[in-house]
């Protein structure tokens, strides 16, 4: 039975917790937007997936509630679907023109890391790795070089018994940063492929076989003896695809890594300080170390949003990308950012806003 004496003690204890719950409560509200149950939905380049998807796994572990979904779809989808509003960010292996951005709202664009563009092939005994300079490749692709008995080839190749089979070009169809990347090469090192095909992440290609992504171009090569077709370096090192080495402008053939494509940014670092959407093909002779056919990609975001949550982090994923993410970047054999491009960064991630306020 409850005495009266009880009752005031009783009461004073609800209100005190009623009064530490209003306290507490109000304490949350004032620290700032939750970023709780945050999800952040992404898609573009299929040349970054593999580190991204190391990216969004990292980070969402580090922040309960966070879920990142990331569709690999290539450049061109990417570009697309952050253009349509459908994303949050996307991601390309080529950078958007002064034109692209015109047509857009208001975009940022930060370079996220580099690699390797690796033209794989299907030689039948070939026992060493083909070597190829940019006469042999932008003839290949050209269909000006239609046997790998032809005089070019055995040049680069010397004392190579090459196959006497006929040259089979594999090439993306769907819009790629990865073709983005190798027809800037190709129309850097070849003006007859600059005139009559030109650069872009869709060309029209002269000659070869069409796959979808990388899986398509490696399942045409695979297929055709005498297959030739170009993919990202971590993707033919996860499948066991043989890459050729690339003659660069000093003479050397360089395979391509990680090392090879920090000396091509090495070699445009003044260039990239200046603008991050600098090619990175065709280094000058000065840099004899650095493989030729090298690219940065970049995520591309809104500079302005309504949501809070997601923009805080947004801003923090990406910001993690350019920091901390650059060492798991290293891992899987894609190239870090340089310090010049990582305070461009900063430059851009201190613009975003949300409902025109800066973010958090």
């Amino acid at each position: 039975m409850q005495t009266n004496a009880s009752r005031p003690a009783k009461m004073l204890a609800v209100l005190t917790a009623v009064a530490l719950t209003t306290v507490l409560t109000a304490c949350k509200s004032s620290s700032g937007p939750s970023t709780e149950n945050v999800t952040l939905n992404g898609g573009g380049s299929t040349f970054v997936n593999p580190v991204m998807s190391r990216w969004t796994h990292d980070f969402a572990a580090a922040h309960t509630g966070t879920q990142i979904n990331y569709q690999s779809i290539g450049s061109g989808g990417g570009v697309q679907q952050v253009k349509a509003g459908t994303v949050d960010f996307g991601a390309s292996d080529y950078p958007l023109t002064d034109a692209n951005l015109a047509e857009m709202k208001p975009m940022l664009q930060i370079p996220e890391t580099a690699g390797p563009v690796c033209i794989t092939y299907n030689l039948p005994g070939l026992t060493k790795p083909l070597q190829l300079s940019a006469e042999a490749i932008s003839g290949i692709f050209l269909g000006k070089i239609t046997s790998w008995q032809d005089p070019i080839l055995k040049k680069d190749n010397p004392g190579v018994a090459l196959p006497n089979i006929k040259v089979v070009v594999a090439h993306r169809t769907d819009g790629s940063g990865t073709t983005a990347a190798f027809t800037t090469y190709l129309s850097a090192v070849s003006p007859e492929w600059s005139t009559k095909v030109g650069k872009g992440g869709a060309v029209s290609w002269p000659v070869g076989l069409g796959g979808k992504g990388s899986e398509g171009v490696t399942a045409q090569v695979r297929q055709s003896p005498g297959g030739i077709g170009y993919v990202e370096l971590i993707y033919a090192q996860q499948n066991n695809l043989a890459v050729a080495n690339v003659r660069n402008q000093a003479g050397n053939y360089i395979t391509p890594s990680t090392a090879s494509t920090t000396a091509a940014i090495a070699a445009f670092a003044d260039q990239l300080n200046k603008d991050p959407r600098v090619p990175i093909v065709n280094a000058p002779a000065s840099a004899p170390e650095a493989y030729p056919i090298s690219t940065l990609t970049f995520l591309i975001i809104p500079k302005d949003g309504t949501d809070v949550g997601k923009r805080t982090m947004l801003k923090k994923f990406i910001q993690y990308i350019v920091t901390d993410g650059q060492l798991i970047a290293s891992q899987l054999n894609y190239a870090p950012l340089p310090d010049g491009v990582k305070q461009y960064d900063q430059q851009q991630l201190s613009q975003m806003t949300v409902n025109g306020q800066p973010v958090q």
